[in-house]
C-alpha cells in the first residue's frame, strides 16, 4: 500500500498501510524500544519533549520497515543497507534534512543502548553519510520586543471588567504567564527545565534558581527581582503557596506544567500576537534572546555556557555571529572610515 505524507510540526511520516494504533502496538510490543524509552526516562533523564520526537522516531522507522519488508525489524539482524534504504525512502519524500537528522540520532542512540544491553554485536548505522544541516543563526526577540512580550499577558485584565465571574481564577492565570516569561528570559530555562522547577529550587534570599538540565545535570543559575516579584504575585492568587517539592507553575486545573506541554507553546502564540510580534515563535527563542542580551551587554562566553547549561563551548558560540553582525553594522554606520 502507498505511503502519504502529511504536514507535521516535527516532520513525521504516517504511514496509510499502517495505522497509529498498529505503530503504537509495534513499539508496545518491542521490549527493547520499551527499555530505551524507559533508559531515557530514569536513567539519562532526557527531557519529555526528546523522549517523544524519538519514539516517534523510532515508530516512523518501524512503520517504514512493516510496510516495505512485511514485518517489524529484527535489531540484531539489520544490515547498513537496511538503513540506506530508508534513507534513500526518506530522500523520495522530500523529507527536510533536520527531520531526516532527528530519526537517524534517534536510531544511533537506540543502538548504542543495544550494543550496552548486549542485544547487538554492533551498530550497523555508523559510517552513513547524511544529509548535512544548514547552519542558521537562531531567532531571538529585540530588549524593546521583550519588553512588550512581557506586558502582553496583563492586556486581559486591564480590558475585562471588574465583576467578571471566576475573576480571581482569570487573574491568577495572566499573573503565571507573566512569571513564566519573566522566569524563562531571567534565566534562560530550557522548556524541559521551566516545567521541572520546584518551589524548592528558589533560593529567594540568594537569588538563585537550582535548574535540572539535560542528562540530570544541576546547575545553579541566577534569578532577577522582576521574576521574583512576578512569581511572588502569582503564588498570593493560588488557594495554597507552593513549597519542598511542589511545582512552581500549575495549569488552569493547577496541574503541574510538565504534564500539559502543549499549554506553553498555546498561551506564547496568544501572548506574541497580542504584542504584535510572531506568533510563531517557540519558547525556546525566549533562550535565544537571554544569551544575545547577555553578550550584547557584555558578558564572557564561558559564563554564558555554564548560564545555559551547554556541555560544549560550541554550542554557545552560535550566539556570538548575532552579536557581531550587530557591531559590524553599528561600525559601517557610524564609523567615517567604514
Amino acid at each position: 500500500m502507498g505511503v502519504l505524507q502529511l504536514p507535521d510540526p516535527l516532520g513525521m511520516l504516517y504511514f496509510i498501510g499502517v495505522s497509529e494504533s498498529e505503530q503504537s502496538q509495534m513499539l508496545a510490543t518491542d521490549p527493547w524500544i520499551d527499555g530505551f524509552l524507559v533508559h531515557l526516562e530514569t536513567d539519562r533523564g532526557v527531557s519529555f519533549y526528546t523522549r517523544r520526537n524519538y519514539q516517534s522516531a523510532l515508530s516512523d522507522f518501524c512503520g517504514w520497515h512493516q510496510d516495505d519488508r512485511r514485518k517489524a525489524p529484527a535489531w540484531a539482524e539489520l544490515q547498513r543497507d537496511d538503513f540506506r534504504a530508508y534513507l534513500r525512502f526518506l530522500g523520495r519524500k522530500k523529507l527536510g534534512r533536520s527531520p531526516i537528522q532527528l530519526r537517524f540520532s534517534a536510531l544511533r542512540t537506540f543502538y548504542k543502548f543495544l550494543v550496552r544491553r548486549g542485544a547487538v554485536a554492533g551498530s550497523p548505522i555508523k559510517n552513513i553519510a547524511l544529509p548535512k544541516l544548514v547552519k542558521r543563526l537562531p531567532k531571538y526577540l529585540t530588549a524593546q520586543q521583550m519588553s512588550l512580550l512581557l506586558e502582553a499577558p496583563l492586556a486581559p485584565l486591564k480590558d475585562e471588567p471588574e465583576k467578571r465571574r471566576g475573576r480571581r481564577i482569570f487573574k491568577s492565570i495572566c499573573l503565571r504567564d507573566v512569571a513564566i516569561l519573566e522566569t524563562i528570559y531571567s534565566c534562560g530555562l530550557r522548556v524541559s527545565e521551566l516545567s521541572g522547577l520546584q518551589a524548592g529550587d528558589i533560593d529567594w534570599q540568594e537569588q538563585l534558581v537550582r535548574v535540572r538540565g539535560k542528562g540530570k545535570k544541576e546547575r545553579l543559575v541566577p534569578i532577577g527581582g522582576p521574576a521574583l516579584r512576578a512569581i511572588e504575585l502569582y503564588w498570593n492568587l493560588l488557594p495554597e503557596r507552593p513549597a519542598g517539592g511542589a511545582p512552581v507553575f500549575l495549569t488552569e486545573r493547577e496541574c503541574p506544567l510538565s504534564v500539559a506541554p502543549r499549554v506553553l507553546q498555546r498561551r506564547l502564540k496568544k501572548h506574541l500576537a497580542t504584542a504584535g510580534l510572531d506568533p510563531t515563535l517557540t519558547p525556546h527563542k525566549l533562550r535565544h534572546s537571554y544569551a544575545t542580551h547577555l553578550l550584547d551587554a557584555g558578558a564572557d562566553l564561558r559564563s554564558v555556557q555554564e548560564l545555559l547549561g551547554h556541555a560544549n563551548l560550541v554550542t554557545t558560540q552560535v550566539y556570538t555571529h548575532l552579536t557581531t553582525d550587530r557591531l559590524k553594522r553599528a561600525y559601517d554606520q557610524a564609523h567615517p572610515r567604514a
